[in-house]
């Protein structure tokens, strides 16, 4: 007997984004005002991506920044809680900090690999219980911490609730749920994260990529953001790029993660200006050395204001599109 496949089920993250950003553009459930910030919003959302690693929205009218996706990944990875990482690549997250120095509800790498403080690494659990277990229910990593409401008028608590990984006939699946999820912003650097994070993972586990699950309790669109949902919308037909997302390598990435998360501190410093060559001689893998490459293009068009064309021109077709997409008119008087 062949096993039903949920109504909810999207071939990629761009269908689903798509149709839910449709959907709560023209037919939302109610209008309200939470901390004075007018959205538009559905209730108990939730939809399944049959491949997780095609991840990006490929559609030039929402200008994807795979720079920034890939930087928010790695400070995950990297159990950084450090706003000047974060705003290196995102100016306006700024005004998330309540110290100046750190994220706390946004940061969720010290919840996943130091939860609490105490030195409980979230992410080796969940391979110790899949590995013990490949049947269990309680591989999960929990991210928001109820502490967070203590805060008088805290600005940075955290959106997501927590992840969950479960093995299935041989295939690694994530669920992960969330409290709230911007339709428009927030959706498409949280699924980019996670089904990255669900990547790694799965190699790690020696297993292929199963499906991953998106469910948020509250999913809206702010009225701020309403005029970039139309132009997204009405520009759905077209892609940057057609090439598949590139597959992480088979195995083990976290030494290859460490050495990226090094050479971005440095290359964010400015203490190392690394060029197409540095980054082709890094030992990295293609997959790694790509993503390096694109955090040394932005970091040389912090520091110098200028795009490195050799740079570009070994980025994969993809990434060199969502690239020129995002960056527009530098990126065309650089080349």
């Amino acid at each position: 007997m062949t096993a039903a496949t949920p109504a909810h089920t999207y071939a990629t993250f761009q269908d689903a984004y798509l149709a839910h950003l449709r959907k709560i553009r023209d037919e939302p459930e109610f209008r309200n005002a939470p901390r004075g910030f007018r959205s538009r919003e559905i209730l108990g959302v939730s939809y399944r991506l049959a491949d997780p690693r095609e991840r990006v929205v490929r559609v030039p009218g929402r200008r994807t920044n795979i720079v920034f996706n890939f930087a928010e990944a790695l400070w995950y990875l990297s159990a950084s809680d450090s706003l000047e990482f974060m705003s290196f690549y995102a100016p306006s997250i700024d005004k998330y900090s309540a110290d100046g120095r750190t994220l706390r509800g946004t940061a969720y790498g010290p919840r996943i690999f130091n939860f609490g403080g105490a030195g409980f690494n979230q992410w080796d659990s969940v391979v110790n219980t899949l590995r013990a277990d490949p049947d269990s229910k309680r591989a999960l990593i929990q991210i928001f911490a109820p502490e967070e409401l203590l805060v008088t008028d805290n600005p940075d608590v955290a959106c997501t609730i927590g992840l969950q990984f479960v093995i299935r006939e041989g295939r690694l699946h994530a669920v992960a749920f969330m409290r709230a999820n911007d339709a428009y912003r927030g959706t498409a650097s949280d699924v980019f994260s996670f089904t990255l994070l669900q990547e790694v993972l799965a190699h790690q586990l020696g297993l292929e990529l199963g499906t991953y699950t998106h469910v948020a309790g509250s999913y809206h669109l702010y009225e701020s953001d309403s005029a970039f949902a139309d132009r997204v919308l009405a520009d759905e037909g077209s892609a940057v790029h057609t090439d598949p997302f590139p597959a992480m390598p088979a195995g083990d990435n976290w030494p290859a993660i460490r050495r990226v998360v090094e050479l971005e501190r440095q290359v964010r410093a400015g203490a190392v200006r690394l060029g197409r060559r540095d980054v082709e001689q890094s030992g990295l893998p293609r997959y790694w050395a790509q993503v390096l490459a694109l955090l040394c293009l932005h970091a040389r068009r912090k520091h110098e204001r200028t795009v490195d064309p050799d740079l570009m021109d070994m980025l994969d077709p993809l990434y060199a599109g969502l690239v020129g997409n995002c960056w527009r008119d530098r990126v065309a008087a650089a080349l």
